[in-house]
């Protein structure tokens, strides 16, 4: 399987006023511990940002969206269009505890379908699932429509759901799925990065 880890890095962060990729968690960026972890699944590691700048001491390549202020799903769009890759796997720039061993689940599920998204505590993470780079022209479709929602291909592909990581430690699949959109989530993501315990 020919896969491609994506970090979106896109989005204004306006709830938490900041960059929040750019944030620091035991003196390390949140952007250096996501990329990192996902180098761990392929060495194919590409960003996804607007304003590539802050990111360039990571030496991993960077691609802006496409199509101009159009969400998430730009940001997939744009990945697919520049990696020539079979699988796409994404993870969200606000989600610093990633862990291989989730992904890892998800990705033997990808044979003969479309994309493999996590449900967790009874929400869908489509920023945080796999996709095949074949959903690109459908993406492009929804794009030039002005449909930005991000699941909105979905009813024209074959999507497995996973909702049980039954192999896996509950905290590691909880903090896997924490993402910090305001300062008392990064706050919260601090404490957590200094202790085993679940959230």
């Amino acid at each position: 399987m020919d896969i491609c880890a994506v970090v979106l890095c896109g989005g204004k962060s306006t709830r938490m006023g900041t960059n929040k990729s750019l944030l620091k968690i035991n003196e390390e960026k949140v952007i250096d511990q996501i990329s990192k972890e996902l180098t761990k699944i392929t060495d194919n590691v590409i960003l996804i940002a607007n304003e590539p700048e802050p990111y360039e001491y990571l030496n991993l390549p960077i691609y802006q969206d496409r199509y101009e202020n159009s969400g998430p799903l730009a940001g997939i769009e744009s990945a697919m269009y520049h990696v020539e890759a079979d699988t796409f796997l994404f993870a969200a720039c606000d989600m610093h505890f990633i862990n291989k061993d989730v992904y890892n689940v998800l990705l033997p599920l990808m044979r003969g379908v479309d994309a493999v998204v996590p449900k967790y505590n009874g929400r869908v993470h489509p920023l945080a699932a796999l996709y095949k780079r074949d959903c690109l022209p459908i993406i492009q479709a929804k794009l030039n429509e002005k449909d930005f929602r991000v699941r909105s291909f979905y009813e024209e592909i074959h999507v497995t759901y996973v909702t049980s990581y039954p192999k896996l430690e509950h905290s590691v699949v909880e903090k896997h799925f924490f993402n910090m959109n305001n300062p008392s989530q990064y706050e919260k993501a601090k404490k957590l990065a200094n202790k085993d315990n679940i959230i």
